[in-house]
This record gives C-alpha cells, sequence and structure tokens, in this order.
C-alpha cells in the first residue's frame, strides 16, 4: 500500500504538469493541444516499445485492442476534448469544481471490490476532499458570471465537464479491471495504450484537417511552434508516458476505492506548478484547501490500512478451526 501511494503522487505530479500547456500555448486550440500532445506520445511509446517487440510479440492477443482502444479514448483523446470544450464554456474553475468529484466517483465505483471498506468508514475522507476542491475554485466560481453567455452556453458547459468526469471515472475502473486480467506490466501496457492515442490522435488531427480545417488552424508564429512542439514532447515522456506508468503501478497495489484518492495528488502538484510559475504564495483559502486535501487522503490511506470487520472476523474463525 505505501509503495502504491507514493506511484499515486507521483502520477499527480506528473499529470500536474498539463495545466500549464495551455497557459504557455494561448493560440493554439483545444484540438490542436490534444493533437499535438498525443501524437508525440504515440511516436514516443513506439520507440520505446521497440527494444520490447519479442516480448510484446508473445504477449500480444487481439482481443486486447478493443480494451486499447477504449482506454485511450477514455483517459487521453475525449477527457481533454471534452474538459477543454467545457472551459471554454463555463470557465476553468467551474469545470476543475466538477472534474475535482474524481474521487468520489471512482470511489463508489470501487465499491464492488471485495476488499473495499464500508462506505460509511469513507465518508469523512471524501467530505474532506470535497471541502478541499471547493476551497480552490470558491473565489472563482462566486466570479465567473462574467464569461457566461447564456443559460443554454453554461448548460451545455456543464454537460460538458460532467461527461469528461463520467470518461475518466469510466477509464480508472476499466483500466483497474483490464490490468488484472492481462499479463502485460505497467510499462508494456501504458506503451501499448500510447501507441493506440497517437494513432488516435493522428486520425483525428488528419480527419480535422479534412473535413473542419478551421478546427486547426493557428496564427501562432514559428517560434510559437517551437515552443508547441517541445512542450507537447515534454509532456508525451512526463504526463503521458510516466505518469501512466506510474498510474498503472499505483492500480496494481491499491483497491480502486483508495485509488480515487490518488487523483487528488493532480489537483496538489497543479497547484504547486501554478504558484511557481506565478512566484507567489498560496494564499490562506488555497493553503486551507491543500491541508484539506492532503487530510482526506490520509485519512484514506489509514482507513485502508485497517482490517475489515468481516475479513478479522473470517481470520479468528479459521484461527479457532485449526485449534480444534
Amino acid at each position: 500500500m505505501k509503495s502504491g501511494v507514493w506511484f499515486g503522487a507521483l502520477a499527480g505530479a506528473s499529470w500536474g504538469l498539463v495545466f500549464l500547456a495551455p497557459t504557455l500555448l494561448p493560440s493554439f486550440s483545444p484540438v490542436l493541444l490534444t493533437g499535438g500532445r498525443f501524437v508525440a506520445y504515440g511516436l514516443l511509446a513506439s520507440l520505446l516499445a521497440l527494444p520490447l517487440y519479442p516480448r510484446l510479440r508473445k504477449k500480444w492477443q487481439w482481443q486486447d485492442l478493443p480494451a486499447l482502444l477504449r482506454l485511450s479514448l477514455t483517459s487521453n483523446i475525449l477527457y481533454f476534448l471534452l474538459l477543454a470544450a467545457a472551459v471554454q464554456q463555463i470557465g476553468i474553475a467551474a469545470t476543475a469544481l466538477i472534474i475535482g468529484l474524481l474521487p468520489m466517483t471512482i470511489t463508489l465505483l470501487g465499491r464492488s471490490e471485495g476488499n473495499a471498506p464500508p462506505l460509511k468508514r469513507l465518508l469523512w475522507p471524501l467530505v474532506a476532499v470535497l471541502a478541499g476542491v471547493a476551497c480552490i475554485n470558491l473565489n472563482a466560481v462566486l466570479g465567473v458570471g462574467g464569461s457566461i453567455h447564456g443559460s443554454w452556453e453554461r448548460l451545455l458547459g456543464v454537460l460538458l465537464a460532467l461527461a469528461a468526469l463520467a470518461s475518466w471515472s469510466w477509464y480508472a475502473k476499466d483500466n483497474a479491471t483490464s490490468l488484472k486480467r492481462t499479463s502485460y506490466d505497467s510499462n508494456e501496457w501504458s506503451l501499448l495504450v500510447g501507441i493506440c492515442s497517437g494513432l488516435l490522435a493522428g486520425l483525428l488531427w488528419g480527419g480535422l484537417m479534412l473535413l473542419w480545417p478551421a478546427a486547426v488552424q493557428t496564427a501562432a508564429t514559428e517560434d510559437a511552434w517551437r515552443l508547441f512542439w517541445g512542450l507537447n514532447l515534454m509532456l508525451a515522456v512526463v504526463s503521458s508516458w510516466f505518469g501512466y506508468l506510474a498510474w498503472n503501478a499505483c492500480t496494481r497495489r491499491l483497491p480502486l476505492t483508495l485509488t480515487g484518492h490518488m487523483v487528488v495528488f493532480e489537483t496538489l502538484f497543479a497547484l504547486l506548478y501554478g504558484f511557481i510559475y506565478l512566484q507567489r504564495l498560496p494564499s490562506l483559502l488555497e493553503a486551507l484547501a491543500i491541508l484539506l486535501l492532503l487530510g482526506g487522503v490520509m485519512a484514506a490511506v489509514r482507513l485502508h490500512a485497517q482490517p475489515l470487520p468481516h475479513v478479522t472476523e473470517a481470520v479468528g474463525n479459521r484461527s479457532g478451526l485449526s485449534q480444534r
């Protein structure tokens, strides 16, 4: 469990970098940012998979392909497209507030696992995480009204954010199930998902260039394009390959009800990187949010470390039977 939590923190530290890309590349659309990141990820994954080809070929089964394509869509392409579209409609703060429900949705989806603690034992950690997310976004949410063009646009933005939330929640559950069924290790599975994500991103970009050229057009300068590909290469290595490698290692070691809380590290590291980029300290409300998020995660880890009542009873019964 301890190593699983460390891998979850590493995944969050890797994914937190993603929030800097739209800030540093304001002239690029979400479609271009998404396509560029995952095309770079696909190329990197292909290069890293070449030395492993003999081992991958022995393990490869065509029935793995639907799962790989499904995971590539839900965790990468579809999720980021929905997220970017929601931000355009209702702003970053309101979107982040909805996406911040991931620990709760993943925990609820993980309730079917036999090693999951009762939901009432996880209530207070979940409340702490939700309170932390609310504190992070409180000031921005109170002032978001000026950026909304109308009620229909706001409703559409909320629906897009909820769809993004559902997409990544489904990925977390689906990925955990797939990892337990497959014979690939965490690195091999991450590389295969990366190759599929690159193919899907390339098809998306090429299809839009043919059918809807305006979606992939930008007035960016040559220097901006160099920064675009440099950042996407960095995100491909750190956020995509290493981030999902760490996440898969975390998923193998932790029950899904605890894995959901590990997503909080993405929010925490995104805040940290933002403070460094803006060269400022957190406000009182932001500091309170960080304490609540960390407290919620630590409480969840302690609860999962405690033996479940039905497991303790079963062990006691077996001990009594062996004595008799």
